[in-house]
């Protein structure tokens, strides 16, 4: 089974407009969605529409929009009771896929809360086989939660512990690195940010966005430099980069392979990255070879992209056999990325 822990939930409303977004401007909507979000929750829903056995850990009131539309859904959740309303987000959505978010910061988590939140991580990921900790942090929550809780599940379960996925990004995602989740899933800028952060790039040679979506090489070069700093150890990192609408790279310690999916008419990007990771940990699961795992994560993202809202996809939704991968090489020093292909 999975588990995701989703600390910052929210309930996502998405507006889709027939035309471009015109600021200052009186706009009518064609169409409105409304569905319970938060990395964690949108992983483990697209696991659920995969008939694949999940459970969603956040906090929240039984009775909160949020957590209502979980069981409607058909989600199983287990939830630590919040007095205050979980946050509530706006996306708009252009017809060319241009999305524009506006998220709330959440309600604060007490220290004892948090505590309560890293018990149900370890009482819930026994024997299981992933443990997802996906999204932002809510106020009041220290950096290292991510970290707190991968070291407290290891050091509760011992070999009980499952593997440890992260999908977050800026400070909580460095601080996690140093307790060595299994794997990070950031986008091409969150792990550009990254390298930078820990010195391992400079701001001169820093990609620009569209460089890094265009150019996997470059991406596989920053992938191949954060895996090298993590050095041996007993856990092996590896990085799952999506790359928007040119598909994503998959790293590991020393192979990296790029794939990219057919051309689609992208309808809202929200969850895209979400349903990207549900797609390589279902493959991941089912025992499929990495290069695949990519290519499910790219048709998984690539669906996801193609429904309205955070919609995400079902099994007839997704197919992998217009996606294209191949081995790649970045531009750096480390021994993984040297030399370019493209």
């Amino acid at each position: 089974m999975i588990v995701t822990l989703t600390p910052n939930p929210s309930l996502d409303r998405t507006i889709e407009l027939g035309g471009p977004l015109e600021r200052g401007a009186v706009q009518r909507a064609c169409g409105v969605d409304r569905q319970p979000g938060g990395k964690g929750v949108n992983i483990a829903r697209a696991v659920t529409a995969a008939q694949t056995p999940c459970l969603a850990l956040l906090p929240g009131a039984t009775e909160d929009p949020v957590l209502t539309a979980l069981s409607a859904e058909g989600i199983a959740y287990v939830n630590l009771p919040l007095a205050e309303p979980l946050r509530s987000n706006i996306t708009v959505t252009e017809p060319d896929g241009t999305t524009t978010k506006i998220n709330e910061p959440g309600p604060a988590l007490s220290a004892d809360q948090q505590r309560q939140l890293i018990q149900l991580c370890i009482d819930h990921a026994k024997n299981q086989r992933w443990l997802v900790l996906a999204g932002s942090l809510p106020q009041g929550v220290a950096e290292d939660f991510y970290a707190q809780i991968i070291r407290a599940v290891r050091t509760n379960l011992g070999a009980s512990a499952p593997l440890i996925a992260v999908d977050s990004s800026g400070a909580p995602l460095r601080e996690a690195l140093e307790a060595a989740p299994d794997l990070i899933k950031p986008n091409a800028e969150e792990l550009a940010e990254l390298c930078q952060d820990l010195g391992l790039s400079t701001l001169a040679e820093l990609p620009s966005a569209e460089q890094l979506e265009t150019q996997p090489g470059l991406v596989a070069d920053l992938a191949g430099r954060l895996i090298g700093r993590m050095g041996e150890g007993p856990q092996t990192m590896t990085v799952l980069a999506t790359l928007g609408a040119h598909g994503a790279i998959f790293a590991e310690k020393q192979d990296a392979w790029y794939a990219r999916g057919p051309k689609i008419i992208a309808r809202s990007t929200v969850g895209a990255g979400d349903s990207a990771l549900s797609g390589y940990l279902l493959a991941q699961l089912s025992g499929l070879p990495a290069q695949d795992r990519l290519r499910q994560a790219v048709a998984h993202g690539s669906a996801a992209t193609a429904l309205p809202g955070s919609t995400m996809p079902k099994p007839e939704h997704i197919d992998a056999s217009g996606v294209d991968s191949q081995p790649i090489s970045g531009s750096g020093d480390h021994p993984l990325v040297q030399g370019t292909k493209s």
